[in-house]
């Protein structure tokens, strides 16, 4: 739960924040009229993440067991590619993302509201599919029930918490009531998801391996299932925010070291190898609110 309440405040923030951040910028410039054609945007967004997300719950009901893992195997590994690539996308670019709304939104006022409605739908529905994907994989993993079955509804909670909670920052941020200074919440985060994601390799592995497509699902590199048991609350914890599993094979093994520790490697060297050869101001907080 918590993982996934986390998952859901880093990327429903995302989204939040581009909201935010197009309408304070409508609202400062005096383009109140733009508003309903953004608003119709995001909402269109909205709808899409949510029925992607319902298709990832409840299309495969009605298949095999195999099918059903393969599906999520191959899902889970996807999400975690598009999750990596965000989590260095939005460590480079995040105290630019103002900027660059800003000029993408005055390229569209030119071609009018269907333009706007446009880049709304584009900015905000990114994130969504983008979360509706990670989100799930994330539950599929920390339930460890196969996809469009009934199972444990602490991770779905736990990311509608997250959501929730980042609905009201970005309002925060947008009234001026909040200021974030980007670059470091999505580093801090960034961190933390890299290590949420290798779990989520680790078990879309193991769902391959349980429809067949990849080898050994019965060697196991170690089973402390006796020591920590699944039921117990510790082994939900770890099994909440790291995704462990007690009985873990080779091959997931293997894939969640060779995961990790280069992207985590390359991440911190990213984010903070570089140290400025003289004292730099902080980064600025960014708040939707200025102009």
């Amino acid at each position: 739960m918590v993982a996934n309440y986390l998952i859901g405040l880093r990327e429903g923030l995302e989204a939040a924040l581009v909201v935010s951040i197009l309408v304070a910028y409508l609202v400062k410039s005096d383009r109140r009229d733009q508003l309903p054609a953004l608003w119709t945007g995001v909402g269109v967004a909205i709808l899409v993440a949510l029925g992607f997300g319902a298709l990832l719950t409840f299309g495969p009901q009605g298949l095999s067991f195999e099918a059903q893992e393969a599906i999520g195997g191959t899902l889970s590994i996807l999400a975690v590619g598009l999750i990596t690539w965000m989590i260095f996308w939005m460590a480079k670019t995040a105290r630019y993302m103002k900027a660059g709304l800003h000029h993408k939104l005055d390229d569209a006022i030119g071609g009018g509201q269907k333009a706007v409605f446009v880049v709304a739908l584009l900015a905000v529905g990114r994130e969504g599919l983008e979360t509706a994907l990670f989100l799930w994989a994330g539950a599929q993993a920390t339930s460890g029930t196969a996809p469009g079955t009934t199972g444990n509804a602490a991770p779905l909670v736990g990311a509608a918490l997250g959501l929730a909670t980042a609905v009201v920052l970005g309002w925060l941020v947008y009234r001026g009531a909040l200021k974030l200074n980007l670059r470091t919440f999505f580093a801090w985060t960034g961190l933390f998801l890299i290590v949420v994601a290798a779990g989520v390799l680790a078990y879309g592995v193991h769902d391959l391996q349980e429809a067949g497509i990849l080898p050994g699902v019965n060697n196991l590199a170690f089973d402390v299932s006796s020591t920590v048991p699944p039921s117990s609350w510790y082994g939900s914890l770890l099994k909440g925010v790291f995704n462990f599993s007690p009985a873990t094979t080779w091959l997931q093994a293997f894939v969640w070291i060779a995961y990790l520790v280069p992207t985590l490697t390359i991440f911190i060297r990213t984010t903070w190898g570089h140290a400025p050869s003289r004292p730099a101001a902080p980064a600025p907080a960014v708040t939707a609110s200025a102009a």
